[in-house]
């Protein structure tokens, strides 16, 4: 399984709407990493998947659902076993702009994701989004701990 996900590391929400509350069903976490030293803005739907300060989640990054790496077809089969089955939030959105900083300590790299409107950016060493390509379609996992 380990070639389907792309990344993954677990994360702890330090904070919720840094830039003040924009949206009624929608709440931006600011959160970091533990293994990878991985900073993250994720907009979530706290509606369906309430978030709060202090929560502790596992977060992958993957190219399809499918268990045998075969690339997602776009229609969901709810009795075929996937990805999202061990997981309790996924989304599914496209990689629209990476972002190298050399300026400072080591190389820093910067990726964004749009959910249908639902906003991901994830930045740390280069190493660990190096993989990750313009206009890549991935699915966001989330399972609280």
């Amino acid at each position: 399984m380990s070639n389907l996900i792309l990344f993954e590391d677990i994360f702890v929400v330090d904070k919720l709407d840094p830039d003040g509350k924009k949206f009624d069903k929608v709440t931006r976490i600011e959160a970091r990493s533990q293994n990878c030293d991985m900073f993250m803005h994720l907009d979530v739907n706290t509606e369906i998947y309430p978030m709060h300060v202090g929560d502790k989640f596992t977060m992958a990054l993957s190219h399809t659902l499918n268990l045998d790496g075969t690339p997602d077809t776009g229609y969901f089969n709810p009795g075929r076993k996937s990805l999202a089955d061990k997981y309790e939030y996924v989304m599914h959105g496209k990689l629209y702009k990476i972002s190298d900083d050399s300026s400072g300590k080591g190389l820093k790299a910067e990726i964004y994701v749009s959910y249908g409107g639902l906003l991901m950016l994830l930045r740390g060493e280069a190493s660990h989004v190096s993989h990750f390509e313009l206009d890549q379609r991935l699915f966001l996992l989330i399972r609280k701990l």
